[in-house]
């Protein structure tokens, strides 16, 4: 008897012991995120990496060592080269602090004048007084001071990659071969998509001359990386910088409108052609992974939510036993 009741209690204690697992898992991820990071985003860069160099040991008969080391020089020079423009671009735009708080007043007045019109009474100065309080200039000194050390505090990330590249080896199982090209494709599309983004919204915010436009560019290319959400982010991002340089003139609505037509040629165009269903997430599994590595590891977790649910649900798919849970990934039900 008592062995039947233990028998029906199975399946509880099994519940149990994966929430306790789950929960555990998840306070280390929390305890390690300042390793653990570091570690993810070498490893995808190693997988770019190894997937660069083997291309050109294939197509130009390069040595895998020499290719190697030109993927990672050119990852440093671009490191370096973000670090240098984001730094000059918050450096100009905090030096025009006065100018842009007098266009603010000016736009402040303008608008008040134009409510006085319709009969609204508006208080100008108190008005002015409390958006020059704002805190906008803080906010891009913080985020561009967050870009900046999120390069130059890299070095963990970089020696990762040189042990990861030196300890690589080029013998290894079909198995591994096969996650690492379809990790390694997911990538590079996502990255020569979101440069493109990039290079685009650069483009546009440089013809209308709006200050932090390389910035921008650089936070295009990382919130591209965030499904849906990303994209819409990014576009918003500069309208405050081009308020206060513009007003609601046409530089203002040419900007908005060229940016958010950028994302959706790429986004629905190009990247659904090169990538067709992608890593074949399902839409509410993408939403929740997104609250779940943003809650643990802020937004860099954010950031890579995407390709980590990816590389899991691409390893859970060749097991017969889980691969069930990679159909759930996928919006594929069991009991469909």
């Amino acid at each position: 008897m008592f062995k039947s009741k233990l028998e029906q209690n199975i399946p509880l204690m099994n519940t149990c012991l994966v929430i306790i697992a789950a929960a555990a898992l998840t306070w280390i991820l929390v305890y390690t995120k300042s390793m653990l990071m570091p570690f993810v985003i070498a490893l995808f860069i190693s997988i770019v990496s190894n997937t660069i160099s083997t291309w050109l040991k294939d197509k130009w008969r390069v040595p895998r060592a020499l290719g190697l080391v030109l993927s990672a020089t050119l990852f440093l020079a671009i490191l370096f080269l973000i670090v240098l423009f984001v730094s000059n671009s918050i450096e100009s735009f905090i030096s025009g602090a006065n100018i842009y708080s007098q266009k603010l007043t000016d736009v402040v007045e303008w608008s008040s004048e134009k409510l006085h019109k319709l009969g609204f009474s508006t208080n100008t100065e108190v008005l002015a007084d409390y958006l020059n309080k704002l805190p906008l200039f803080n906010m891009v000194r913080s985020m561009g001071s967050g870009i900046v050390s999120l390069f130059t505090s890299s070095m963990l990330v970089c020696l990762f990659v040189i042990f990861m590249l030196i300890g690589s080896s080029t013998e290894k199982s079909k198995f591994t071969m096969n996650i690492e090209k379809q990790i390694s494709y997911y990538l590079l599309v996502k990255i020569a998509v979101s440069l493109l983004a990039a290079f685009c919204v650069w483009i546009v915010l440089s013809v209308v001359q709006t200050e932090l436009a390389f910035m921008f560019a650089i936070l295009t290319f990382m919130l591209n990386f965030i499904p849906n959400i990303g994209p819409v982010i990014a576009t918003l991002l500069p309208a405050p910088v081009l308020f206060l340089q513009y007003g609601f003139s046409w530089q203002f609505w040419f900007a908005l409108l060229g940016a958010s037509l950028v994302h959706f040629v790429i986004g629905n165009i190009l990247e659904t052609r090169w990538l067709g269903k992608g890593m074949d997430l399902n839409p509410v599994v993408v939403l929740a992974c997104l609250i779940f590595w943003a809650l643990v590891w802020g937004p860099m977790g954010a950031l890579l939510a995407v390709p980590l649910t990816s590389i899991i649900k691409i390893i859970l798919e060749k097991s017969p036993s889980t691969k069930p849970i990679a159909d759930v990934l996928a919006g594929r039900l069991p009991f469909k």
